[in-house]
């Protein structure tokens, strides 16, 4: 398929009075990005007209497409830098944005914030971007904010708003200087509520999960070394895929861990994995603002997870969880033992997380805070207002 090839999927008209969005991300992949992207689609399609742009095909394409959301799959939109495919993809943009006339594009992930928001511009719509995390945040090689600095500032002079997952991005954008205190809006991920919860307390050998793509910035390796120096019964189960797979299977084979880990890869029923676990944890060099542990906090289980990004507002430490130092191995094993031989510490933390994820982690208030930013710029814009009206 050419590199700048768009193919449609029957996109419908829509009202000259409904605030028409349209969003753009990178990959298609089932990862938290996309999942938060889904939801999006999903919870707003009955106050603002969507259309969905993606680099490639995969699951974020089949669920926009089974709720009826027009997508335009763009090829040439890849995450690695390359001249020619990057030109090719702003000019399938454009094409795109010509052909939809959006009042706003909102864009999410770095080369879809960068693509999408030039396209934007340059066919004079306003946007927005959603960072998950800066290409620049804490625990990003120096290299790479190098490159990502000077791109992202170029960018925000395109940007009508930011909207960011944490106060700790916020921090961080403003401290490069590429996001600006009037840009900025601070809307915190939320999931879609289940039925399942976990018994944190339950009789026999406790059962450890973690949610997350076997790729960095993730570190089961950490966790794994961690694991190995305690004593306490355990066993973990790992929920993912990703191309480090074949470094932790590796690595469990050296540690002799074989008959306690298990690698489940990834899987569609998370929520049922999570409910026969008695601890979540998340062992990460870098992080936005994880909807894993926000799943780990709904199933009613205490977390244990890296300080790091905005964990610390959605963990609150002693509380809900336990939070431990970026590459911290001791830490990590100490929080690890404490609450694997303490199940009446585990049950309270676990019930604490669950009301916690009930006041502030919901899918209901991050599509609340979505719908008050589109509002927002609309009033500020003249643009129709979201169906509804702000919440």
């Amino acid at each position: 398929m050419p590199g700048g090839t768009v193919v449609p999927v029957s996109p419908a008209p829509t009202p000259d009075d409904v605030l028409r969005v349209l969003v753009c991300i990178t990959r298609a992949e089932a990862g938290g990005a996309q999942v938060h992207v889904r939801d999006l689609l999903v919870g707003l399609s009955d106050r603002v007209a969507l259309t969905l742009v993606v680099g490639e095909d995969g699951f974020l394409v089949d669920q926009a497409r089974a709720h009826g959301i027009p997508v335009h799959v763009v090829p040439s939109l890849q995450r690695e830098i390359d001249a020619g495919r990057d030109l090719a993809a702003v000019r399938a943009l454009r094409r795109i944005v010509a052909e939809v006339q959006p009042h706003l594009v909102h864009t999410h992930s770095s080369k879809a914030g960068l693509v999408g928001r030039l396209a934007a511009r340059l066919e004079g719509v306003p946007a927005l971007h959603t960072a998950h995390s800066w290409a620049f945040s804490d625990g990003i090689p120096r290299r790479r904010k190098a490159v990502a600095i000077p791109l992202e500032a170029v960018a925000s002079r395109w940007t009508r708003r930011f909207v960011v997952v944490s106060g700790a991005d916020r921090e961080v954008g403003m401290r490069y200087r590429v996001a600006r205190d009037r840009q900025v809006r601070i809307v915190h991920n939320g999931v879609v509520d289940t039925a399942l919860r976990a018994r944190p307390d339950a009789d026999g050998v406790p059962v450890i999960v973690m949610v997350a793509r076997l790729a960095t910035p993730k570190d089961p390796i950490l966790l794994l070394d961690a694991l190995a120096t305690i004593d306490a019964p355990w066993r973990l189960r790992l929920v993912g895929d990703g191309p480090d797979r074949p470094q932790v299977e590796a690595h469990i084979a050296r540690l002799e861990l074989g008959d306690r880990v298990e690698l489940l890869g990834l899987r569609d029923d998370v929520d049922a994995v999570l409910a026969d676990a008695q601890i979540f944890v998340l062992v990460s060099r870098q992080e936005g603002f994880p909807l894993s542990i926000l799943e780990g906090m709904r199933a009613g289980l205490p977390v244990i997870a890296s300080d790091v990004g905005g964990v610390a507002e959605a963990v609150d430490d002693q509380g809900t969880g336990l939070l431990v130092a970026r590459d911290d191995r001791a830490g990590l094993a100490r929080a690890l033992e404490r609450l694997l031989v303490d199940p009446a510490e585990r049950a309270a933390m676990g019930a604490a997380g669950r009301r916690r994820f009930e006041e502030a982690f919901t899918v209901d208030q991050m599509l609340r805070g979505t719908v008050a930013v589109y509002a927002e710029l609309a009033a500020e814009l003249g643009l129709p207002a979201p169906a509804g009206g702000a919440p």
